[in-house]
Formats: C-alpha cells, sequence, structure tokens
C-alpha cells in the first residue's frame, strides 16, 4: 500500500480523500447512491403518465356534455385532487428532506441512509395496493402512501449527496456528485418505459373502443367502455409498485458502507476509526493524526444559527437555496406538465380518439422519447464538463438557455402548435437539455460543497427543500395554467417560467465556484478564515485572489471566475 501522508497541516485522512485515484469503491458509491435517485426520479415521474388515466377510471363522467356531445372529452381528475395526486409526494419530500437533513449531521449519514429506502420500497408498494371501491377512498389513500413515499424520497437528496461528496477526491468530485444525480435522468426514462410496456401488454389483450366511440355506440352515452377496466386499474398499481424493486435491490450494499471519513474524524473526533475505515475501501494506508483534530473540531464548532455561520456563509445558502427553488418551479412544470403539452407537439392524439390504456402509452413513449433524447443526454454532458467548466459557467449558461427557449415557445405557441410542430418538439427538448446541462444538475452540487461538515447535510436539506417548494409552485400553480389545454393559459405558464429561470440566472451571482479545491478549503474547516465570504480568496492570510487565480489556476468564486478568463 503507498502511505499517505499529512500535507501541511492538513489531516492525513482528508488528504488521502482529496488525491485519492479513482478506484472501484468510487463506482460502487456511485451506484449505491445512484439507485436511491433511480427510484426518486422514477416514484415521483411515473405518477405523471397515469394521472389522466385516474381521471377516466374515478373521474369518468366529469367532463361529459349531454346536451352538446361533441364537446364531451374523457374523465379528468378535478383539479384540486390532479393537484393533490401530484403535489403530495412533493409536500413529503420536502419534510423528509428538513428530517433527514437534519439528523443525517445529528446522528450521522450511515445511520439514517437505510431508512430512507426501506420507507421508499414499503410507500411505492403500497401506492400501488390503494384500496376502497370509491373514488375518494382510493384516491385518498393514494395521496396518503404518496405522501409518505415522497418523505422517504426527501431523505435521499441530502443524505446521498453529503456522502458522495465527502468520499470524493477533489478533482473528480463535481463529476461524482453529478453522476449521482444523473440516475436521475434514467429513472425518468424508465418511467415511461416500464408505463409503455406495461400499458402495451395489458392493451393487446384488452382491446376497446375510443372515448369518442364508446359514447356515440352507447344507448345512454355512457363512456365506461373505452375505460378498460379492470385492466387500465391494474395497469396504474403495476407501475406504481415496480418503483420498490430497485430500492430493495440496493438495500444490502447501502448498510454495507462505513460511515464518511469526515465526518467520523470531524464530527466524532475519532480519526483512527475514520483511517481504518477508509483503509478498508482504498488502496492507501492513512495516519490516523488524533493530536490534529482539535484545530478542526475548533475551526467548525459554531452552529447553524449563528452568527459566524451567517458571516461566512449566510449568502451561500441563500444563493443555492432560491436558484434552487427558481429552477424546480420550472423543472417539475416541464415535467409534470407535458402530457398536457404532448398534443400541441402532435406526439399525442386528442384525448376522445383514443381509449384509456392507448392514451398512457401514447403519453409514456412521448415522454420515453423526450427524456431520452433531451433530460438524459443533458445529465451526463454535466457529469463530463463539471470539472473542466466549473459549476458556476454551467449553472448561468442552463437558465440563461432555459429562458430563452421557453420565451420563444411562449410567445409563438400558437405558430408552433399549428405549423412547426418538429420544431416545437426541438425547443422543448432544448429546454430539458439545459436544464440537466445546468442548473438542474449544479443546484444539487453546490450545496454538498460549499457548507462545513457538521452542518452540510442540513444545508443540503434546506436549499434541496427550497427547491421542492418551487416543484409545489409548479404542481399546484402553473400545472393549473396547462391542465386543460387551453392555448391562452399553456402560453402565460411558459412565459411564466421563462421568467423565473432568468430570476434564478441572476441569483446565480450570490454562488462561489468550489471547482478543484477540498472541501475543507471550501468551507474554511481547515483553520484559514480568510476564503469564507462570497467573493474571498481561499488561498490562505495575505494571498490574494489573483494569487489564487493565477497560482492555483481556480478561482474560488464567481466574481473571481469572470476575472480570471479576462486575465
Amino acid at each position: 500500500m503507498a502511505g499517505a501522508e499529512a500535507g501541511g497541516g492538513n489531516l492525513a485522512v482528508l488528504d488521502a480523500l482529496d488525491s485519492a485515484r479513482t478506484q472501484m469503491y468510487h463506482m460502487k458509491a456511485i451506484v449505491i447512491a445512484g439507485m436511491g435517485f433511480f427510484t426518486d426520479a422514477y416514484d415521483l415521474f411515473c405518477i405523471s403518465t397515469v394521472s389522466k388515466l385516474l381521471g377516466r377510471l374515478y373521474y369518468p363522467y366529469e367532463n361529459m356534455n349531454y346536451d352538446k356531445l361533441k364537446d364531451s372529452k374523457p374523465g379528468t381528475l378535478p383539479m384540486s385532487i390532479n393537484n393533490m395526486v401530484i403535489g403530495v409526494a412533493l409536500v413529503g419530500t420536502l419534510l423528509g428532506q428538513l428530517v433527514f437533513g437534519y439528523f443525517g449531521d445529528k446522528l450521522g449519514r450511515k445511520r439514517v441512509y437505510g431508512i430512507t429506502l426501506v420507507l421508499m420500497a414499503a410507500c411505492a408498494i403500497a401506492s400501488g395496493l390503494s384500496f376502497g371501491s370509491s373514488a375518494r377512498a382510493v384516491i385518498g389513500t393514494l395521496c396518503f402512501f404518496r405522501f409518505w413515499l415522497g418523505f422517504g424520497i426527501g431523505g435521499d437528496y441530502p443524505l446521498s449527496a453529503t456522502i458522495m461528496s465527502e468520499y470524493s477526491n477533489k478533482k473528480t468530485r463535481g463529476a461524482f456528485i453529478a453522476a449521482v444525480f444523473a440516475m436521475q435522468g434514467v429513472g425518468i426514462i424508465f418511467a415511461g418505459l416500464v408505463s409503455m410496456i406495461v400499458s402495451a401488454l395489458l392493451l393487446h389483450y384488452n382491446h376497446a373502443p375510443s372515448f369518442w366511440e364508446a359514447i356515440t355506440n352507447d344507448p345512454n352515452h355512457d363512456p365506461v367502455a373505452s375505460a378498460q377496466k379492470p385492466a387500465a386499474d391494474y395497469m396504474w398499481r403495476i407501475v406504481l409498485m415496480i418503483g420498490a424493486l430497485p430500492a430493495l435491490a440496493t438495500f444490502y450494499w447501502r448498510m454495507k458502507m462505513p460511515e464518511t471519513a469526515r465526518y467520523t474524524a470531524l464530527i466524532e473526533g475519532n480519526a483512527k476509526q475514520a483511517a481504518s475505515d477508509m483503509e478498508k475501501v482504498m488502496d492507501v494506508e492513512i495516519q490516523a493524526e488524533q493530536d490534529k483534530l482539535a484545530r478542526y473540531k475548533a475551526a467548525n464548532d459554531y452552529p447553524l444559527l449563528s452568527a459566524e455561520f451567517a458571516r461566512r456563509h449566510g449568502m451561500h445558502l441563500i444563493g443555492t437555496a432560491t436558484t434552487w427553488f427558481l429552477l424546480d418551479i420550472a423543472f417539475y412544470s416541464q415535467n409534470l406538465t407535458q402530457k398536457d403539452i404532448f398534443p400541441a407537439m402532435k406526439l399525442t392524439s386528442a384525448a376522445k380518439d383514443v381509449n384509456a390504456l392507448t392514451e398512457v402509452f401514447q403519453i409514456s413513449k412521448a415522454m420515453f422519447l423526450v427524456a431520452l433524447l433531451g433530460t438524459f443526454p443533458g445529465y451526463w454532458v454535466t457529469v463530463a464538463l463539471i470539472d473542466k467548466m466549473g459549476r458556476y459557467l454551467i449553472q448561468l449558461l442552463g437558465f440563461f438557455m432555459m429562458s430563452v427557449f421557453m420565451l420563444i415557445m411562449g410567445v409563438m405557441y400558437e405558430n408552433l402548435k399549428e405549423h412547426n410542430h418538429a420544431i416545437f418538439a426541438l425547443f422543448y427538448a432544448l429546454t430539458f437539455f439545459f436544464a440537466n446541462f445546468g442548473p438542474n444538475s449544479t443546484t444539487f452540487v453546490l450545496p454538498a460543497e460549499l457548507f462545513p461538515t457538521r452542518v452540510r447535510s442540513t444545508c443540503h436539506a434546506i436549499s434541496a427543500a427550497s427547491g421542492k417548494a418551487g416543484a409545489i409552485v409548479a404542481a399546484y400553480g402553473v400545472q393549473s395554467l396547462t391542465l386543460k389545454g387551453e392555448v391562452k393559459y399553456i402560453r402565460k405558464a411558459l412565459i411564466i417560467l421563462s421568467i423565473t429561470n432568468m430570476l434564478g440566472f441572476f441569483f446565480t451571482f450570490l454562488v462561489p465556484e468550489t471547482m478543484g479545491r477540498s472541501l475543507e478549503e471550501i468551507s474554511g474547516e481547515d483553520g484559514n478564515n480568510a476564503g469564507t465570504g462570497p467573493a474571498a480568496p481561499a488561498g490562505g492570510p495575505g494571498m490574494g485572489a489573483a494569487d489564487v487565480s493565477r497560482d492555483d489556476k481556480m478561482p474560488v468564486s464567481s466574481t473571481e471566475w469572470q476575472s480570471s478568463m479576462h486575465a
């Protein structure tokens, strides 16, 4: 084994982590943490593929017009019910982020990490088993279990991000954290793919007339024949329950992961245990250096609610929280309302021209294609470039391009809808691409790097919960504009989202660059207080921003980054 000596005043175990070559252990950690995000995305977004089906099954007469039959439409969930079904998991996610983020700092990352998976798996299964014979009973129990599903999903955000950042070396830390988050893209793809496969299989064995054929052929104009019961009822339940499988598959390996060395050393004060844990999984021999912990403990002794934290990291937390909030208004609006926009792009048929399972199949297919061609590439371009371009530039670029494309779609919506379906679909896919090669990835990465170990999980949780507050705005606010598919309201929604993205662009200036530096340098835990302000250098006392940029090739803030580009 190669020995890892302390560099300067740094702890040897931290130096070993920062300088370690990429090993199989890193890859294993990415997969274990990433499968949680796969499950998160699948569970949150699969509901979009079946929410219209729920309307046909449980509210079949909601949009019937018996006096003017041609104006009738398939049943949809009433707006308040639709918002509840879509949004309740997001409310649970917000609360879960805050609760698990707090306990991740108080009890340790590992101790609460497995609880999130158990909760996610159990509630995914329970969601599919939602019981009762009336619409009120089924939807009520579905919302109950999806709330607790979201609670478990929420815990995965701060814990996975914090664990991956604390395991990583400083050269590839951004790519590793982004790779964990990129599994969200895979989860969205599978949400569409699984829904498409299940609906296609059931459709093959359960032929039925379209909604229009059903109401015109039935003497009482009853649309129930097009709902394809009980196959359609099995379909949505199967799709929701499949979300438990990836969580169950990785539970054992998640429980075998050791506590992060940074938490063990800096918070629990046990450098010997930290060194021992890392020696077991990394090909390196590490000195314990228990005597050096006092300096680190002293530099990391201030609580979250303190003037010292506000001085060092207050603006950072405002920056990460506001940008994530603004991003998620747009990102979740895109994902949750795409089923309403697909008909305008001619990716799906008019609802009255198809039966229930055909509609699910078409929505799932369109969602799968948009995710595969637009969403998925953006995540992995971020993984490839985040440690070359930096977080700051990628976030600015993403917000700006999303704003531009959404503004174009909003202003030109009617023209694109009627005459330029291909261009409409291209612009829509590009907004997904730049969301993920942009702020959807970087808002996840930055809070895992900026804050000290003692409050890292909590600060990531606050930032993520702010994002979920934005997602709730999308689910309860923006989605209400698109639910009926009316042109003027969809235009309004797109223009509103363009404005929120531009606000995110400007709030990004509160967030410093973190690329290429250790977590202790960034947070000031190494005892150097010079680098704690939004635009302060991290090179140490007496070393200016220009020196850091010139000598270390790494500007530490947005201001220095811009200066270095023009140097």
